[in-house]
C-alpha cells in the first residue's frame, strides 16, 4: 500500500510485531517444557502441543503432569512455607524483584501471550502486562505491611490455584501476588491451552531469587485441576467456569480448605437517555470485543432505554464495521483470534442455533476467528440473553424506566459486573448499588487495578481479588482451635406438673408458628426435670421462614444508625430479663454459668450495634481520575447454624453482626439447649425488629442443615456444629454456590468478642467505579 493509497483509502497500514524474542526464547528450550518444582525445570515427557490459535501452527510441546508431579509440587511447597511466612519484609524484596523483572522482559511477555492466547498484541501489550506488574509491586507493599496491618492474621498455608486461558499471565498474577504477600507457597496450574507465559514466568522466578518450593508450576488438562483441588493444600482458588465451580464447591466440602471461586457473568451495560452516546458505543467495543468476549465480566448484556434504542443500534453498527478482525501480531488489529477451535465451534453454534431477535455481523477472516456479532430485539429471558457465550457476541434488549432497568438488569443467575452510562451522576450512584454484581463501573468499562477488589456475587462465585478485602482470601485468624466435643441433650421422663403443654413454637415472619412436621421433642435439664417441650422444625418451615426474609428485604435497605437503635434497645430488653435467661441457662447446662452467659450477650449486642454505623467501606487509590468505593453492602439472607455451646452467648454473637450489617437471619437453635432462643422470642417482639428478620427455628442440625444451605432463595450459610454438618452446608450450597461459613468441628472460644471479624463474614463488597473531568 503506497501512502497515496492510505491518504485515499484512510486505511490502516499494518504493523506488524516482530516474534523473533519470543521465538528464540522457545527455541532456547527447544520448544519443549517440564514442569517447574522445587525451583527448577523438569525434563519435558509425555507432551500435549500449545498452538497459536491465529495461525493454527504448533509453538512448544508441554508437559502432562500426573499425581507424582503434583504430589512433588505440594510436598516441595509444604517444606517451603514456614521460613517463607517468617520475614515479610524479604517476602517483599521478592516480590518486588518479580514486579522489575516483569517490566524489564514486559515486550517479550506481550508477544509470548498474543502468541499462545490470540489476543490482539495491543491489549498484552498495554494492558495484561502493565497490570500484572502492578499486582506484583502493590503486593510487595502488603507484604511489608503485613505485620503491622495485620498483626493477627497468619498465612493459610500452601495454596492450590487453577487458572483459566483468557488472560493466562494477568491470572497468575492476582493469584500469585497475594498468596506470596501473605507468607503462602503454591501450586499454580495454567490452562492447557495458554500455558507459556506462566512457565516464562517461572524463569522470572528464578531470577528474581524466589526461594525454592515458594512457587510451583505443574501443567496439563484438566484432570492435573482435580489432582491439585485433591491434594494436601490448604487453599483452593479458582478461576473458570460456573460449571466446574460447582464441581470443585462440592470436591472440597468437609476438608476444612479455604475456598475461593472467580467464575463466569453474563454482565449488563446499561445506557440511558441522557448518556453520551458515542462515548457508550466505544465503551461497548471496550466491554465486549476486547480479548474477543474472552472475558468473565465482559458487557455481554446491551440494556438500552427505549427512545434511544434506535440511535444506540445504528451508531453501533457502523463502528462495529470499522473493527479490524485479524492477525492479532499486527498493532492495528482490534479483534484477535478465538483460543481455540473448540472455542470457536461453541460460540458458532450458539449463535447459530438462535432463532430470536435481529443478527446483525460484521466479516472476519478465516481461520479461527469470529466476527463481531450484535443480536437485537431479544426478550430478558431468551437463551441468548441468559447463558454466557464467552465470545464476541453482544445481545441486546430496551427498557423504558430505571427501575426497569434494575429489574432487567438483576434477572440473571451471575453477578459478577455492570456498567451504567449517564451523565446523571444522581441517576448513576443510585441504579450501581441497586444492581446484583461485586463491581459497577460508572460511564466506563473493564476498569481494574491491584488497589481494587475483583469478584462476583450470585453464580459469578466468591471472594475477592485485589486490594485489602482480597487478602482474607489468603490469611486466618491467629488461633489454636481444638476439635469440638459432642455435647448431648439430657435425658428424663417426667410430665408437666399441670399437665398443660407449653410447647415452644418456631418465630417465622414475626409469627409464631406450628411445626410442620406436627412433632416436638422434651427438653430436660441436668438432673432429668422436665424444663419444656421445642417444636421440630422440617424442610417446610425453612421454606416459610425464606420467604419471610424476602418480605421483609426493606431491612436491608435501613441505615446503620436505625439497625444500631434497635440492637441496643434488644439488649435493653434483655438486660431487664437477664436474672430470667441466667436461671434458664442454668437449668438447661448445668451449673452457674448463666450469669456470665447473659452479661458477654449483652456486650456483644451493644458491639455490633457500635459496629453497625462504623464498617466502613474504602476509597481505593487507583491509577485513574476517578475513584474507585469499595461499599459493603448486606449479603440478604443468611441461614445460621448456632453453636450448640452457649446456646444464648454463641446464638446471640452470631446473630447480632449479621443484623447490624442489614441481614436477614434464619436462625436454627442449639440443639440439645434450645429453650435459651425460644424464650428470645419474647425479647425480640418487644424490640422493634420488624417481621421476617429474624426467623427461629427449633430441631436437628443435621436435618435442618441440607435444606437451610440448599435453598436458593438463602444467600448464605453459616455453621457452627459438628463437622458433619459443616460438610452438609458446603455440598447443599453447590446448587446456587452461596458462601459458606462453617467451622468444619472446630470449636469457637465465645467468650472472646469476635464481632468485627464476623462483620466480614455478615457483608459482601462492591466496588464501584467512577470517573471524573472533561
Amino acid at each position: 500500500m503506497t501512502v497515496k493509497d492510505i491518504f485515499e483509502t484512510m486505511d490502516y497500514g499494518t504493523a506488524p510485531e516482530s516474534t523473533s524474542e519470543a521465538m528464540a526464547w522457545l527455541a532456547e528450550h527447544n520448544a519443549a517444557f517440564g514442569h517447574f518444582i522445587d525451583g527448577a525445570f523438569t525434563a519435558h515427557s509425555n507432551g500435549f502441543a500449545s498452538n497459536n490459535p491465529a495461525t493454527g501452527e504448533a509453538l512448544a510441546q508441554i508437559s502432562q503432569a500426573h499425581q507424582s508431579d503434583v504430589d512433588a509440587a505440594v510436598k516441595a511447597a509444604r517444606k517451603a512455607q514456614p521460613t517463607w511466612a517468617k520475614d515479610g519484609h524479604a517476602r517483599a524484596k521478592v516480590l518486588y524483584a518479580i514486579a522489575r523483572l516483569l517490566q524489564k522482559h514486559s515486550r517479550l511477555f506481550a508477544v509470548l501471550e498474543t502468541l499462545d492466547n490470540g489476543k490482539p498484541i495491543r491489549e498484552s501489550r498495554d494492558i495484561d502486562v502493565p497490570l500484572a506488574q502492578r499486582h506484583f509491586y502493590y503486593h510487595a507493599g502488603m507484604a511489608q505491611l503485613m505485620r503491622s496491618e495485620l498483626p493477627d492474621a497468619e498465612p493459610l498455608g500452601v495454596c492450590g490455584q487453577i487458572i483459566p486461558w483468557n488472560f493466562p499471565l494477568l491470572m497468575l498474577a492476582w493469584k500469585i501476588a497475594p498468596a506470596l504477600a501473605m507468607g503462602n507457597t503454591v501450586v499454580l496450574k495454567p490452562a492447557e491451552y495458554t500455558s507459556l507465559t506462566a512457565l516464562l514466568f517461572a524463569q522470572i522466578c528464578q531470577q528474581a531469587g524466589v526461594p525454592k518450593g515458594v512457587v510451583n508450576i505443574v501443567t496439563g488438562d484438566a484432570a492435573v485441576g482435580e489432582m491439585i483441588v485433591a491434594a494436601n493444600v490448604d487453599k483452593i482458588a479458582f478461576t473458570g467456569s460456573t460449571q466446574v465451580g460447582r464441581i470443585i464447591r462440592e470436591a472440597t466440602a468437609g476438608t476444612g480448605k479455604a475456598l475461593t471461586l472467580e467464575l463466569g457473568g453474563k454482565s449488563p451495560y446499561i445506557i440511558f437517555d441522557d448518556a453520551d452516546i458515542d462515548s457508550a458505543v466505544e465503551g461497548l467495543v471496550d466491554a465486549i470485543w476486547f480479548n474477543q468476549g474472552q472475558v468473565c465480566c465482559a458487557g455481554s448484556r446491551l440494556l438500552v432505554q427505549e427512545g434511544i434504542a434506535d440511535d444506540v443500534y445504528a451508531r453501533l453498527k457502523t463502528r462495529m464495521k470499522a473493527l479490524r478482525v485479524g492477525n492479532p501480531l499486527d498493532k492495528s488489529i482490534d479483534v484477535g483470534a478465538i483460543v481455540d477451535p473448540v472455542q470457536l465451534e461453541t460460540i458458532s453454534s450458539l449463535v447459530a442455533s438462535n432463532e430470536d431477535g435481529e443478527l446483525f455481523q460484521t466479516s472476519a477472516p478465516d481461520g479461527c476467528f469470529y466476527p463481531p456479532t450484535l443480536i437485537t430485539g431479544l426478550h430478558p429471558a431468551d437463551d441468548l440473553m441468559q447463558r454466557e457465550i464467552f465470545g464476541p457476541v453482544l445481545c441486546a434488549t430496551t427498557f423504558r424506566t430505571p427501575a426497569e432497568a434494575v429489574e432487567v438488569a438483576n434477572n440473571t443467575r451471575y453477578g459478577l459486573a455492570a456498567s451504567v452510562w449517564s451523565e446523571n451522576i444522581n441517576l448513576a450512584l443510585d441504579i450501581a448499588p441497586k444492581l446484583v454484581s461485586g463491581i459497577v463501573w460508572i460511564n466506563g468499562t473493564n476498569m481494574m487495578d491491584a488497589a481494587s477488589g475483583f469478584g462476583g456475587v450470585r453464580e459469578s462465585g466468591f471472594g475477592r481479588e485485589g486490594g485489602w478485602e482480597g487478602l482474607s482470601a489468603y490469611t486466618k485468624p491467629k488461633t489454636v482451635r481444638k476439635p469440638l466435643g459432642t455435647l448431648a441433650a439430657y435425658t428424663g421422663d417426667a410430665d408437666p406438673a399441670d399437665a398443660i403443654d407449653r410447647t415452644a413454637k418456631l418465630y417465622i415472619g414475626g409469627k409464631h408458628a406450628r411445626p410442620d412436621s406436627g412433632y416436638s421433642k422434651a427438653i430436660f435439664g441436668k438432673k432429668g426435670d422436665l424444663l419444656g417441650h421445642v417444636s421440630l422444625a422440617s424442610r417446610k418451615d425453612i421454606r416459610n421462614a425464606a420467604e419471610a426474609t424476602q418480605a421483609a428485604k426493606s431491612w436491608s435497605a435501613t441505615t446503620g444508625h436505625l439497625r444500631a437503635q434497635i440492637l441496643y434497645y434488644l439488649a435493653e430488653n434483655l438486660a431487664a430479663r437477664s436474672d430470667e435467661f441466667a436461671a434458664r441457662l442454668d437449668a438447661m447446662q448445668g451449673g452457674k454459668g448463666g450469669d456470665p452467659e447473659v452479661a458477654a450477650s449483652l456486650d456483644r449486642l451493644f458491639s455490633a450495634a457500635a459496629w453497625a454505623d462504623k464498617y466502613d467501606g474504602n476509597i481505593h487509590d487507583v491509577p485513574m481520575r476517578g475513584v474507585a468505593m469499595a461499599m459493603h453492602e448486606p449479603i440478604g439472607t443468611i441461614g445460621i447454624i448456632a453453636p450448640n455451646e452457649a446456646p444464648l452467648l454463641g446464638l446471640i454473637s452470631t446473630l447480632a453482626p449479621a443484623l447490624a450489617m442489614g441481614n436477614r437471619v434464619i436462625l436454627c437453635a442449639s440443639e440439645p439447649f434450645p429453650l435459651a432462643a425460644t424464650d428470645l422470642i419474647q425479647v425480640l417482639e418487644t424490640s422493634d425488629i420488624p417481621a421476617g428478620v429474624v426467623n427461629i427455628l427449633t430441631g436437628s442440625h443435621s436435618e435442618l442443615a441440607p435444606h437451610l444451605a440448599g435453598h436458593m432463595g438463602i444467600e448464605a450459610c453459616w455453621s457452627f456444629g459438628s463437622a458433619d454438618v459443616s460438610k452438609a452446608v458446603e455440598i447443599a450450597s453447590v446448587g446456587n454456590l452461596k458462601r459458606t461459613w462453617v467451622n468444619n468441628g472446630l470449636e469457637t472460644d465465645w467468650s472472646r468478642d469476635q464481632t468485627k471479624q464476623m462483620l466480614a463474614h455478615a457483608t459482601q463488597v462492591k466496588n464501584i467505579w467512577v470517573p471524573y473531568g472533561e
